[in-house]
């Protein structure tokens, strides 16, 4: 039997794999208690699906803030760091390797999730999307435009996540810089009408995350040990359009990532939707930024076992199948069909759509 590239071990300066399978990173809403804390259930669901090479947390919120979903954890309070120590032993005990997702929606939230403040974002622009609040579904609102003190704040916050990551087991943090949500609301130009240090040109527009980047070193975090993720032609959803510098500053951004920074692994994501006929798209990512970044790339766009087993990149990360399939290293190496997933309880609190779906051996 031909051996798949997806099974093969992967060996890199800061990433030491078995297989080049990656659990992408996906909002599950299970923190259902007053402090976002993560709870014996997560630890349940990750270990199930340690046999990936490498697992990525669902986003994780930085600060209060930060938050714009129901239900997601946090790393910020001590009770969460220790909420998240026996989820990455878990991980650890089968073997398995998992990053933190450091997450800052920015616009995308509601007061109501804020206690009553306005969502921070780099500039005063109501995305006019909807968010999901304890009271139902509301749109959102104009957020209030971060002032200079606001973003010192916020790096200062993600180095802090990246601390205390590290402090609860984490073997990494990923810097979720896509899917407009905070940072990539600063790097485009439709949602960034700035003047000042952050705004204005490409270069300004994407400074936020080498910000952050080197507060993180200066916090002592070896950047070996972080990942970014970023999305380059995310258009049509949370208020996020394209316009002639969105390739250029995310060229930008990868270059000088690849330059300047020895990261643990770029992570892009093909389009979410179809982009062939939107103009200042680019429909081929992977393509476009592998010649790039010298670096570890993972890349993400939707891909099954055939498809992932040519893509142009080094590892390969899957969200959808994973929720039902557990043991998908497992079913790829048997070339065993893949369960379909229940969308009714992605974001639902409890074990039922969670930890609850069976291995191929199982049946």
């Amino acid at each position: 039997m031909v051996t798949q590239p997806l099974l093969t071990a992967f060996d890199a300066d800061h990433l030491h794999l078995r297989n080049r399978v990656v659990l992408a990173p996906m909002t599950r809403s299970r923190a259902d208690n007053p402090g976002t804390v993560p709870n014996e259930l997560m630890a349940t669901y990750y270990a199930q699906r340690a046999s990936a090479g490498l697992l990525i947390s669902e986003g994780v919120y930085v600060s209060p803030e930060a938050a714009g979903y129901l239900n997601v954890p946090g790393l910020y309070s001590p009770e969460q760091v220790a909420g998240w120590q026996p989820v990455t032993s878990a991980v650890h005990a089968r073997g398995g390797q998992i990053f933190a997702q450091l997450w800052h929606v920015g616009r995308m939230s509601h007061p109501d999730l804020l206690g009553g403040a306005l969502p921070l974002a780099p500039s005063a622009l109501d995305p006019e999307a909807q968010v999901f609040t304890p009271s139902g579904f509301q749109s959102t609102v104009t957020p209030q435009a971060m002032s200079l003190a606001q973003i010192e704040k916020v790096i200062a916050d993600f180095a802090q996540a990246a601390k205390n990551a590290l402090a609860a087991g984490f073997d990494g943090v990923e810097i979720h810089a896509a899917n407009g949500y905070l940072f990539h609301q600063f790097f485009n130009g439709t949602s960034n009408t700035r003047t000042d240090a952050y705004g204005g040109s490409n270069e300004h527009r994407a400074r936020l995350l080498f910000d952050v980047l080197d507060a993180l070193r200066a916090a002592g975090v070896d950047l070996g040990r972080v990942g970014v993720r970023l999305n380059p032609s995310f258009y049509g959803l949370f208020g996020t359009t394209l316009d002639a510098d969105t390739i250029p500053t995310f060229e930008l951004i990868v270059r000088r990532l690849s330059a300047d920074y020895s990261l643990a692994y770029l992570h892009l994501c093909e389009p979410f939707t179809d982009v062939s006929q939107v103009p200042f798209a680019e429909p081929n990512i992977a393509k476009r930024f592998r010649p790039l970044y010298r670096g570890t790339l993972i890349i993400n766009g939707g891909f099954g076992q055939e498809e992932g087993n040519k893509v142009l990149a080094d590892l390969v990360s899957f969200g959808t199948h994973y929720i039902a399939n557990p043991d998908l290293v497992e079913r790829f190496a048997q070339h065993q069909p893949l369960a379909p997933a229940d969308k009714d309880t992605y974001y639902v609190p409890g074990a039922h759509g969670y930890t609850d779906y069976p291995t191929f051996s199982e049946g």
